[in-house]
C-alpha cells in the first residue's frame, strides 16, 4: 500500500474509531436513559397501586369499626358459637360494602363470610369491656379483579392481582401459574412481554397476596430505537463532513511528502549538496531544516559516537553498581549478561548456575543462540575447574568467562561472553568483571534472603509453614477462586487427640516427637500444591487447592489412617508403643459467601464436631463457604 493509502487509512481510523466509540457510548446512554425513565414510570404506577391498595383498606377500617361494635357478634366471639358469628357476618355483607369477613378466636378461625378474592384486609383486634384480648377481626372490601381494573384505569398500565400464586384478578391474558408469588421483572401475556413492578399486601391468614403493574417491553424498546437511530442521523452527517476534509488533507501531505523524498533520494546517492525545500512555516519546512542541518553535521558523527560509547560505558557500571542489590537471581544474570554483551561489543553471552552436588544449568542468555557454542564450552571449562576469569578461543571466536562465588567461596555461577574478531581489551576486561562481581555480591544476597524469608515462615519444630505462611497462602487461594469462580478449595484442620495427656504423662519430649511423626504423614499425604501447616499447638492444617469437598474429605481420611496405624515405642511408663489419633474438619470455599477467616472458622467448626462425636474422624462443614465473585 502506498503512503497516501496509508495516509488515507489513517485519517480514516482516527476519525471512525472516536466515532465508533461515541455513538457505542451515547447509544448506551440513550438505552440507559430510556430504561431509567421506564422504571421511574413503572415505580410511579406501582405507588399509584399502592395508594389505591391503602384506600381499599381506609374503606374496609370504615366498615371493622362498626362491626367490631356489634355486641351480638361479640357475645358469639366470647362463647366461641360459630353459628351465630356466621349468621352476623352474613348479614354485615348484606348490610354494607365489605366482600369478606373473617372472624378469629385465640388465633383460630371462628367464621368466615364473603368472597375468596376479596384483598388488602383491615386487621382489628377485639376485647371484652375489661380488656381482655378475645379475637381478630378481617375485613376486606376491594375484590382482585376490580382492584386490577382501578389499577389499569388510574396508570393507564395493566395490572395483576395474585393470590397463593395464582391469578386472581387482571386485565391482561393468561398468566403461567406458579410465577406469580416471585417478585417478577418480566412476565408474558398472550404473547406480549412487559416489564412488571409489584409489591406484597396484607392477606388474610389463609392466603398470600401480590400486587403487579405492567408495561409492554416494546414501549422501551421503540422509545430506544429512535434515540439510536438519532445519533445515527447526526453521526452520519459528521462523518461525510471529515471524509471530505481527510480527503483534502491526505492528498496535500502527498505532495509535500513527495518533495522531501526526492531530496532524501538525492542525499542518499551521495549528492550532499541536495537540499529539501523550506518553503513556508509550516512543520514541513521545519523538517526540511532540521534535515539539512542533519548532513552538514555528517563528517563530525565520529567524534560523537566516540564520546556515546564513553557514556555507554559509564551508564553500564552504574547498572552494575544498581544490580547489586537485586534480589531476583535470573533476572539479574539476564540483565548483567545482557549488559555485559553489549558493553564489550560481544555476539553472544550467557550466565550458568550450578546448585550443590547438581550439574550446570543455563539460565540466561543474550544474543543469537548457537553462535560460538564452542569458545563457550572451553572458557566456561576452565573458569569452573579454575575459579578465575578464564579466556579462550575457538578458531575466529574469542570469549571471556568469570565464575561467581558465594560467601564461602564456592562456584555458583558463571558469565560467558563469545565475539569473532580481535580480543578483549583491558578496559572490556575491567567492565566485564565489575558487572560479574556486582553479580557475584546481589546473588549472596538473594541467598540470604531466602534463608530468611525460609526462616519466617516454617515451623522449627515440624519444618511445616508456620501460621504466617498459612496466611499469606490462603489470602492467595481465596483470591485466585474469586477471579476463576470455577476453581475449587479446600482447607482440613487438624487435631492431635488428647495431646495433652501424651505431654502430662510422657514428658514434652516424647510431645514433640509426636507432633514431628505426624507432620511427616501429612507432609507425605499432601500434593506438590498444598500447603502443610502447623497452625499452633497440637493443631495443624493442610491448603487443598482445586480439590472440591469429596476430595478433601478422602485425603483427610486417609491422613487420619495413616495416623491411627501409627504405633511410636517410647520408653517411659506406658506398657506397649503411644497410640495416636487426629480429628479432622474439612471446609470447602465457592463463589457466593465471605473470605478466608470464614473458611478458616467453617473447617474449625467441623473439626469440634469431630472432637465432640468421639474423636478420631472426620467432619465436613455443613455448607460450602464462598467468596464473592469478581
Amino acid at each position: 500500500m502506498s503512503f497516501r493509502g496509508r495516509l488515507t487509512v489513517f485519517v480514516l481510523l482516527i476519525v471512525l474509531v472516536p466515532m465508533l466509540a461515541v455513538g457505542f457510548a451515547l447509544s448506551r446512554l440513550v438505552a440507559s436513559g430510556e430504561r431509567g425513565k421506564a422504571d421511574v414510570r413503572l415505580a410511579t404506577s406501582r405507588q399509584v397501586a399502592v395508594n389505591l391498595a391503602d384506600q381499599a383498606r381506609l374503606q374496609g377500617a370504615d366498615v371493622a369499626e362498626r362491626i367490631a361494635r356489634d355486641p351480638v357478634l361479640l357475645r358469639a366471639l366470647r362463647r366461641g358459637d360459630h353459628g351465630l358469628a356466621e349468621i352476623r357476618l352474613q348479614r354485615w355483607l348484606r348490610e354494607t360494602s365489605a366482600s369478606r369477613i373473617v372472624l378469629r378466636r385465640l388465633g383460630e378461625p371462628l367464621a368466615d363470610a364473603g368472597q375468596s378474592d376479596a384483598v388488602f384486609p383491615e386487621i382489628r383486634q377485639l376485647a371484652t369491656a375489661d380488656g381482655v384480648l378475645r379475637g381478630e377481626l378481617m375485613v376486606a372490601v376491594a375484590i382482585a379483579s376490580s382492584f386490577a381494573g382501578s389499577v389499569e384505569r388510574v396508570t393507564g398500565n395493566p395490572s395483576i392481582v395474585a393470590i397463593d400464586g395464582w391469578l386472581a384478578g387482571s386485565t391482561v391474558g393468561e398468566i403461567r401459574p406458579g410465577v406469580l408469588g416471585s417478585a417478577l421483572s418480566e412476565v408474558t401475556a398472550d404473547g406480549v412481554d412487559y416489564r412488571v413492578a409489584g409489591f406484597a399486601s396484607t392477606s388474610f391468614p389463609d392466603a398470600s397476596s401480590r400486587v403487579f403493574v405492567l408495561e409492554p417491553k416494546s414501549v422501551l424498546a421503540a422509545a430506544q430505537r429512535r434515540g439510536r437511530m438519532l445519533i445515527a442521523a447526526v453521526l452520519g452527517g459528521f462523518l461525510l463532513a471529515m471524509l471530505a476534509v481527510a480527503f483534502l488533507v491526505a492528498h496535500s501531505l502527498h505532495r509535500q511528502i513527495a518533495r522531501v523524498l526526492e531530496a532524501a533520494r538525492r542525499i542518499g546517492g551521495g549528492d550532499y549538496s541536495a537540499r529539501i525545500p523550506t518553503d513556508g512555516r509550516d512543520d514541513f519546512a521545519a523538517l526540511g531544516e532540521e534535515f539539512n542541518k542533519m548532513v552538514a553535521r555528517l563528517e563530525g558523527r565520529e567524534t560523537d559516537l566516540l564520546v556515546e560509547r564513553e557514556r555507554l560505558r559509564v551508564a553500564l557500571l552504574r547498572i552494575g553498581d544498581a544490580v547489586g542489590a537485586s534480589l531476583d537471581r535470573d533476572a539479574l544474570l539476564e540483565v548483567v549478561v545482557a549488559a555485559a554483551r553489549e558493553g564489550v561489543g560481544a555476539d553472544v553471552g550467557r550466565a550458568s548456575v550450578c546448585p550443590p552436588g547438581g550439574s550446570w544449568r543455563v539460565v540466561a542468555r543474550s544474543g543469537e543462540e548457537g553462535v560460538g557454542e564452542g569458545a563457550l564450552r572451553a572458557v566456561e571449562h576452565r573458569a569452573a575447574r579454575t575459579g578465575h576469569a578464564a579466556e579462550a578461543h575457538d578458531g575466529a571466536r574469542r570469549a571471556l568467562a568469570r565464575p561467581l562465588k558465594d560467601s564461602q567461596g564456592s562456584v555458583v555461577a558463571l558469565i560467558a561472553i563469545a565475539r569473532a574478531g580481535s580480543g578483549f581489551t583491558t578496559s572490556e576486561r575491567k567492565l566485564f568483571g565489575h558487572l560479574a562481581g556486582q553479580a557475584a555480591r546481589s546473588i549472596s544476597n538473594v541467598e540470604s534472603h531466602r534463608a530468611a524469608t525460609a526462616q519466617a515462615l516454617t515451623d522449627p519444630l515440624t519444618g511445616l509453614a508456620n501460621r504466617r505462611a498459612f496466611g499469606e497462602r490462603l489470602t492467595l487461594e481465596v483470591d485466585r477462586v474469586s477471579r476463576f469462580p470455577d476453581q475449587a478449595l479446600s482447607l482440613l484442620m487438624l487435631d492431635i487427640d488428647d495431646f495433652k495427656l501424651v505431654n502430662d504423662t510422657l514428658g514434652h519430649q516424647v510431645g514433640d516427637k509426636v507432633l514431628c511423626e505426624v507432620a511427616r504423614i501429612l507432609r507425605r499425604g499432601a500434593r506438590d500444591v498444598d500447603l502443610p501447616v502447623r497452625y499452633g499447638g497440637e493443631e495443624l492444617a493442610l491448603i487443598v487447592p482445586g480439590a472440591d469437598i469429596d476430595g478433601a474429605v478422602r485425603v483427610a481420611e486417609r491422613i487420619r489412617e495413616r495416623v491411627a496405624s501409627l504405633a511410636m515405642p517410647v520408653c517411659g511408663e506406658l506398657d506397649g508403643p503411644v497410640q495416636i489419633t487426629l480429628s479432622i474438619g474439612v471446609a470447602q470455599l465457592r463463589p457466593g459467601a465471605p473470605d478466608a477467616a470464614s473458611l478458616v472458622a467453617a473447617a474449625d467448626g467441623a473439626l469440634y464436631r469431630a472432637k465432640r462425636a468421639g474423636k478420631n474422624r472426620v467432619e465436613r462443614a455443613p455448607t460450602a463457604i464462598g467468596v464473592p465473585a469478581e
